[in-house]
């Protein structure tokens, strides 16, 4: 920042400044080829698997039978796979189902600097418009990719004030990177990839005040298809301003707070953000996975005890308040409760789908002890990290922090791991679809000449 100038400066560029700007990100979504990001390669493939894991777990869930059945009387050609069932549709409506179903258990991958999920808007919508086209794997890993950088991107320019404005930062960005995927995988040059963009920031919706309602679900599946929609649009001949982002009333001036819109260009091209994405491990927030394994460390150390806990004090960073202080109702809730997650790591020692299903959220034993559990801020604390302690009926108190929670970048969940995240999915979801052939087909997916083989519902050998 040059001396006298003022905060947030950056975002008051000329306009032939900004002009630039916006050329920057499509011209480079335009002229990448897979050797620009194979190096990428199996970290895509480890975020198209978790995809893959998280949909499965929840293809026959109430909300996405609701999905279909409201859009199947109004779909088109039906080319795409509804993954884990035997249903299929258009490729936007298949964008749509998909991305909800691959979000709703709050299990999808996490870009720590933004808390976007990246797969479910971008995935969905190239997955589906590959099959209904016919792409290759390079195609669709590099348009992955590429959309994955894109919507991370833009999340990092008006991050950290878009989602404290309650803006749901993955239906809000994650428009962005499906149409710049989609276009991508369209091969649309450059100016057409920017009227996409551009399209998509009049899509661009979701509010975190949503987040725990099925509410939340329909922006992030509404991402996926505004995405495809705008890339299919701009193909079409549709324009849109060239300063939708970044112009005086565009979309970062609009939904965001002082957005630096250099951190759009910050090591482009040199690095991806894909590199940055993680995988969770408990179907939780990610920002409460750090209280979980505290609780976890603190459960073994009173020999699973609970009794003997008179109360639990949860502390954390303002993040960590602002999205779980809150009373539970419901298994949204708990996916999103403090006082949830310390609950179930004490007492039953475990943070799994069943954890945060109705029954569990209901046993009294668990709302009972979540009443014990109180939420403080810890200003010293970063986005992620927690600080749990128990005082003792002896009066004894024991503490644990967590920095680094695990699935995080600094203890990040083995390929082994999402493999069995699949598997455990699948079998949860009630699925026929056969694990080993997805788990297959997503490793060699770089060598498929055709995606078709990998989301045209593959099946269970009988006896199987």
């Amino acid at each position: 920042m040059r001396q006298n100038e003022a905060p947030g400066a950056s975002a008051k560029l000329s306009a032939s400044a900004r002009l630039s700007a916006s050329t920057r990100l499509t011209s480079f979504v335009a002229a990448a080829s897979w050797d620009d990001i194979a190096a990428h390669g199996r970290e895509a493939k480890r975020s198209i698997l978790n995809f893959f894991a998280t949909a499965l777990g929840s293809s026959y869930d109430p909300v996405v039978t609701s999905a279909l059945r409201a859009l199947s009387p109004f779909a088109g050609t039906a080319t795409s796979a509804i993954i884990g069932r035997m249903e299929r549709l258009d490729a936007l409506s298949a964008s749509f189902v998909n991305a909800i179903s691959a979000n709703l258990l709050d299990f999808d991958d996490t870009h720590l600097d933004t808390i976007i999920h990246p797969a479910a808007p971008v995935a969905a919508p190239v997955l589906a418009l590959a099959e209904a086209r016919g792409f290759s794997g390079r195609d669709v890993i590099t348009a992955f990719v590429l959309g994955v950088d894109v919507e991370c991107r833009i999340g990092n320019a008006v991050s950290p004030g878009h989602y404290k404005r309650g803006w749901h930062i993955t239906s809000t960005c994650g428009v962005f990177g499906a149409a710049a995927a989609c276009a991508k995988l369209l091969g649309l040059p450059a100016d057409q990839i920017a009227h996409a963009i551009g399209i998509a920031a009049s899509q661009s919706a979701g509010i975190v005040e949503n987040l725990p309602s099925a509410a939340k679900n329909v922006s992030v599946g509404n991402a996926a298809r505004n995405g495809l929609f705008a890339a299919l649009l701009a193909e079409q001949g549709y324009t849109a301003s060239p300063l939708a982002i970044e112009g005086p009333l565009g979309w970062a001036q609009a939904m965001g707070d002082e957005p630096n819109l250099a951190r759009m260009f910050d090591g482009l091209g040199q690095s991806f953000e894909i590199a940055k994405n993680t995988y969770k491990p408990y179907p939780a927030g990610i920002v409460f996975h750090a209280v979980i394994d505290a609780c976890f460390k603190l459960r073994a150390r009173i020999d699973g005890d609970i009794d003997s806990i008179a109360a639990v004090t949860v502390r954390g960073s303002a993040l960590l308040l602002a999205r779980g202080d809150r009373a539970v109702r419901n298994e949204r809730d708990a996916r999103v409760s403090i006082h949830h997650c310390a609950a179930c790591a004490l007492l039953l020692g475990a943070a799994g789908v069943v954890e945060f299903s109705e029954i569990t959220v209901a046993r009294p034993d668990i709302a009972a002890l979540r009443e014990r559990v109180r939420a403080e801020l810890d200003a010293s604390l970063p986005d992620g990290a927690a600080r749990v302690e128990l005082e003792l009926r002896s009066g004894e108190r024991l503490e644990e922090i967590v920095m680094n929670a695990r699935g995080s970048l600094a203890d990040p969940l083995s390929d082994a791991d999402i493999e069995s995240k699949l598997r455990a999915g699948l079998v949860l979801g009630g699925s026929d679809w056969d694990a080993d052939g997805i788990i297959d087909a997503v490793w060699r997916l770089d060598t498929l000449k055709d995606v078709s083989s990998l989301i045209s519902a593959p099946r269970r050998p009988s006896g199987r």
